[in-house]
């Protein structure tokens, strides 16, 4: 069994990665109809999340979720649903979103994340008409980081596959000017996003969370993270350890070690340094836009 599953399994319900289900006829994976078998109560049932991580991409999303996870009062999805911002997913409805869902009980929350939807345009909109009460966690880091976290994640994969591709100098320099429009610069661009869930959801429905903070001090950032959904106080320092081998924060619980995978943390390719120099220019003043909509800054770049 996965070590990520054996841990997850001993604190609560646990659903396995996407890469590892088993999807059985009526669309539950084997977890959950174990979980299904012995829950005889009609406390335990899928249930609608009532908080969903938005996003952004390569900012710690599953980290973040890995981390809620170990709290017993929290019930994630384990596999990005993209329900709100995939026409096809979203045509299936409500109740094909809910099996998605892991079973819990009237004493937890569910939550699930996508990242795509940060910068989806109909996500916001979608998520609103569910649910206006929703709580919304977003995890952002560095966008020039995140931007070649982002380059280095798509070169690995089609290098996997032996398929051709270019440096991401190659891709961003267009002459003198920067190409803008590569989809990866674009997701960066955290204002820009930001603003379309404004017109929807309060400042207060919205917690912004340091993916910086978050590697180099987890227990802080999921303390900020437990008083907003209002779980009680359960996280401590026994579930978080530092692995000297990969250089960040591993989760133990029960007596069991946990890593995230290791398509976490992969190694960046050097970059030209006159091209990071101009990618941090480009983002200063959208940085500056962001700092002022969430109140607070970040040391960026």
């Amino acid at each position: 069994m996965p070590g990520a599953c054996l841990l997850l399994l001993l604190l609560k319900l646990c659903r396995v990665h996407p890469e590892e289900e088993t999807k059985n006829p009526d669309g539950l994976d084997g977890q959950q109809e174990r979980n299904r078998s012995w829950a005889t109560s009609e406390d335990w049932k899928q249930r609608l999340p009532k908080s969903i991580i938005i996003g952004v991409r390569k900012g710690g999303t599953r980290a973040l979720l890995e981390m809620l996870s170990l709290h017993p009062q929290v019930a994630a999805a384990h596999s990005e649903v993209h329900f709100f911002n995939v026409e096809e997913n979203y045509q299936k409805g409500l109740d094909w979103y809910r099996q998605q869902m892991p079973v819990s009980n009237s004493n937890q929350i569910t939550v699930e994340k996508t990242p795509a939807y940060f910068s989806s345009l109909k996500a916001p909109e979608r998520i609103h008409a569910l649910d206006s009460a929703m709580k919304l966690l977003l995890i952002v880091r560095d966008p020039v980081e995140r931007l070649v976290s982002d380059y280095t994640q798509i070169l690995h994969n089609r290098k996997a596959r032996h398929k051709p591709y270019q440096s991401l100098e190659q891709i961003l320099w267009r002459g003198q000017e920067l190409n803008t429009k590569y989809k990866a610069m674009q997701r960066s661009l955290y204002a820009l996003h930001l603003a379309q869930w404004l017109e929807f959801f309060p400042t207060t429905q919205i917690h912004i969370v340091d993916g910086g903070g978050l590697i180099r001090e987890p227990l802080s950032e999921m303390h900020q993270v437990e008083r907003f959904l209002g779980l009680e106080p359960y996280l401590g320092p026994d579930n978080f350890y530092f692995n000297q081998t990969k250089g960040f924060y591993c989760l133990q619980a029960g007596g069991l070690q946990h890593c995230l995978d290791q398509s976490k943390g992969r190694p960046h390719p050097t970059i030209d340094e006159l091209l990071l120099e101009q990618l941090c220019t480009y983002f200063s003043a959208h940085n500056e836009n962001f700092f002022a909509m969430v109140g607070r800054t970040f040391n960026w770049c």
